[in-house]
């Protein structure tokens, strides 16, 4: 069996270097394919040495672009490896332009493939990242889903969960890998040093990039107002360099840089940061994967943001969604510094990801279709058959594989009265309302 991994962007390698790891140490053939959509330092050799993993056998070297440039850029380098390489399987993660243009050249080739991280939704189609992590949904072969609720939302589409995994996600698994990593260095970058992260109180780590946020002159101007006023923390704000292009223009970066409690800092490497993280008292973000990172390494969050493709985390009860509105922001950040079992019960809140055995699960299930021949992408060789929508409501005790046998059918959505469920093979039906289709 050969493995084909496909790599754009930081989290995209940060996510999937334990799976990497794992598909390593079982010695199975693997290629790594690199976009090169970052294409600084940090995002080349020196960033998978700094993370001990295989530099890349393939870098493509896109760069920046428009979507479409940069997509269709991908999608030729990434079509010309494959057709030479044939892997079994192709694996993206997540919801990049690499993951939109490594689904869809393998599902034109006929290779299957595993979508890590499938079925978030934040239900708001003027994300980029949106679009992509639906069209690779569409095309993928094997479903790799950090919760239930994500899974639920594949239900939803049609999909069926006879293709679905609850491997939890890997941000888990890499956290605890990379943390380790980064305690032994200790901070490498002079700013944080300087500023002595070690001896530091009440720190409130800020990050900022979504276009929604900066590129609003209300919304931008709401969120530093905020940490203007919150003067009791001390903010350490690694800026990205188009945020500090906007602050610029609109004429707030000057006050913000010139506040004692704000410390602004140059982007920062991915070690330093989770170790900034895991030394902060709260995150306050507009980054996806910041919000799975903080729950992990019990840390709270707000998110500035109005809707989130985590919702788990905002249910468990680690993560709240505050927009821009500057008084939810203060609030919440000083509840959290001052109301000490209003911040515990953030910190204690359960990990809906799991516990970091996530790249194992995944590289089983793999392992398991491959031996079935579940990989092979064929065209049918049979005359369609038909088959029936049905709902029903269950009053025996008879768990979901059982019944699908006894009926010929495969079960489609589970709904107990309260919530929907996952229909997992040995979740028992009764009392539950279901829909199907009879075959």
């Amino acid at each position: 069996m050969k493995i084909a991994t496909i790599l754009g962007t930081r989290p995209e390698i940060i996510k999937m270097a334990p799976i990497i790891d794992e598909i390593s140490i079982r010695d199975i053939n693997q290629i790594v394919l690199h976009t090169g959509q970052h294409y600084d330092k940090e995002m080349s050799d020196n960033f998978f040495r700094d993370l001990e993993i295989p530099t890349p056998d393939y870098n493509i070297h896109v760069g920046s672009g428009t979507h479409g440039n940069q997509t269709g850029l991908m999608m030729k380098g990434i079509e010309e490896i494959l057709i030479d390489e044939k892997p079994d399987i192709v694996l993206v993660q997540g919801d990049t332009n690499a993951v939109l243009a490594g689904a869809l050249v393998a599902s034109k080739l006929h290779i299957a493939i595993g979508h890590v991280e499938a079925g978030l939704r934040s239900f708001d189609m003027t994300m980029p990242e949106e679009v992509n992590r639906r069209v690779a949904d569409v095309t993928s072969t094997m479903y790799f889903i950090p919760t239930e609720q994500s899974a639920i939302n594949l239900l939803a589409e049609g999909f069926s969960r006879k293709d679905m995994f609850i491997t939890g996600n890997t941000v888990v698994d890499a956290c605890f890998r990379h943390l380790e990593i980064a305690k032994k260095r200790g901070f490498e970058d002079d700013s944080l040093n300087d500023l002595d992260i070690e001896n530091m109180e009440n720190i409130l780590t800020l990050t900022m990039h979504r276009a929604e946020n900066v590129d609003v002159k209300e919304r931008v101007t709401n969120i530093i107002g905020a940490i203007k006023e919150l003067d009791e923390m001390n903010i350490i704000f690694p800026i990205h360099p188009r945020t500090k292009n906007t602050l610029e223009n609109f004429g707030l970066f000057d006050e913000l840089n010139n506040l004692p409690h704000v410390h602004i800092v140059k982007p920062i490497g991915y070690l330093d940061f989770l170790l900034l993280t895991s030394k902060s008292t709260l995150i306050l973000t507009d980054s996806g994967g910041l919000q799975e990172e903080a729950i992990t390494l019990d840390i709270p969050a707000l998110t500035l943001r109005y809707n989130t493709e985590r919702p788990e985390t905002v249910t468990a009860g680690g993560n709240i969604l505050v927009g821009s509105d500057k008084e939810a922001i203060i609030d919440n950040a000083r509840k959290i510094l001052y109301d000490k079992e209003f911040a515990d019960r953030m910190k204690n809140a359960q990990n809906p990801y799991g516990k970091g055995n996530s790249a194992k699960s995944t590289v089983d299930a793999i392992e398991k279709y491959y031996s079935k021949g579940l990989l092979d992408i064929k065209a049918p060789e049979e005359v369609m058959g038909s088959f029936t929508r049905k709902m029903a409501s269950i009053h025996e005790d008879i768990i979901v594989s059982d019944f699908e046998k006894n009926e010929n059918a495969l079960i489609r959505m589970v709904f107990d009265g309260q919530k929907m469920c996952f229909p997992s093979d040995n979740l028992n039906l009764n009392g539950m309302m279901i829909t199907y289709d009879k075959y």
